[in-house]
């Protein structure tokens, strides 16, 4: 596979943690939830539901404009399984070659092994734990619609590629220094020697990243030893070095995802390289964006009126007009289009993160 080597080192920019808006809720047993938030009584609404195609109501909580509603009403409509382990206070959330983990004690969640940022913080309320619908059945594998005229929420099963996604681990802290890396690991497809290709490459990207990751650190190491030479008392945290991923797209013989690296080396916060990766699921290649953009000769045009417009539409503020993309921009693909975003900082300010544009898929017909 060949890669861009300049656009995959490390840039700088801000860790975000992209928190989907609207939600879903799991009922657990009285007594189960003592962990959970709890908060003034809020108001259920029947809210109308249309699960793979069958209308029905459900009761559900909006707060702040995220709506919460309890799994257990979804349990048998979507096939999945919940249970509750009272002594840990964890929820379990499985199906659809996936496991959901939930730990309303010490506030974590897991996703297939890989740490996440549940965003809305449960609420407890007449003995159920009500959690945010969107980020949990978006991440089950289910598309979530919202019919804003009708309030009606569609839930389905999306038809995706028929493998699995586990994540694999590094991790090491000592020495002044703290490394934890998660990245995918693909199993069960069909082709199996597009999958071991697939997962090399992977390995290799994550292994390439975390040298980068750790020379940097060293050098922050090393800095830091002469500070405390000259001032033994003085309060240093050590730096650190994180990787998370995300699946953004895995249907139509397609496979896209992101690696975000986020390094701490001192100050206010640390800074962030988004590594995106979309895999050719016959070959085992990578796909290059005038390969997923149709390879329609005016690709990058169509690119950059989107982005402008969107950028007008949004009223997003520039530090410097945009112009153009890159013909070999960084992307990945999700449902709705092709995304491309601006690293952190270089159009906008650190506050605004990494601005995501959406370009149709239809638009490069």
């Amino acid at each position: 596979m060949k890669m861009n080597k300049g656009k995959r080192n490390l840039l700088t920019a801000t860790l975000v943690a992209t928190l989907l808006a609207a939600p879903m809720a799991l009922s657990l047993p009285a007594g189960h939830a003592e962990a959970a938030t709890t908060i003034s009584k809020l108001k259920t609404t029947a809210t109308p539901f249309s699960i793979e195609g069958t209308r029905t109501t459900i009761d559900t909580i909006n707060k702040n404009n995220t709506t919460y509603i309890a799994l257990r009403h979804l349990n048998n409509s979507l096939g999945l399984s919940t249970n509750f382990v009272k002594a840990t206070q964890m929820v379990n959330i499985e199906g659809r070659s996936r496991s959901l983990q939930i730990d309303l004690k010490n506030k974590t969640t897991k996703f297939n092994g890989q740490q996440l940022i549940l965003g809305s913080e449960p609420i407890l309320q007449d003995n159920t734990t009500y959690l945010p619908l969107r980020f949990v059945l978006e991440r089950m594998g289910y598309a979530v619609s919202y019919e804003q005229a009708t309030k009606l929420i569609g839930i389905h099963a999306i038809q995706e590629n028929k493998l699995k996604i586990n994540s694999e681990v590094v991790g090491a802290d000592g020495d002044g220094k703290s490394l934890l890396v998660h990245y995918p690991v693909i199993s069960g497809y069909e082709n199996t020697t597009v999958q071991q290709k697939i997962n090399t490459f992977l390995k290799n990207e994550a292994d390439r990243n975390i040298a980068a990751g750790s020379k940097q650190m060293d050098q922050v190491v090393e800095g830091n030893k002469k500070i405390l030479a000259d001032n033994p008392k003085a309060t240093i945290r050590q730096p650190s070095f994180d990787g998370h991923y995300t699946v953004t797209y895995n249907e139509q013989g397609k496979l896209s995802l992101y690696v975000d690296y986020h390094i701490y080396s001192g100050g206010a916060h640390g800074d962030t390289a988004r590594v995106p990766y979309t895999f050719d699921l016959a070959t085992g290649n990578l796909l290059s964006l005038k390969e997923v953009a149709n390879s329609n000769e005016n690709y990058v045009s169509i690119i950059n009126n989107k982005i402008k417009s969107q950028v007008n539409s949004s009223n997003l503020p520039l530090n410097y007009p945009f112009q153009t993309i890159e013909v070999d921009r960084d992307y990945f693909l999700n449902r709705n289009g092709v995304v491309i975003y601006f690293t952190q900082n270089e159009y906008t300010s650190y506050a605004e993160g990494m601005p995501e544009f959406v370009i149709p898929y239809t638009d490069f017909r």
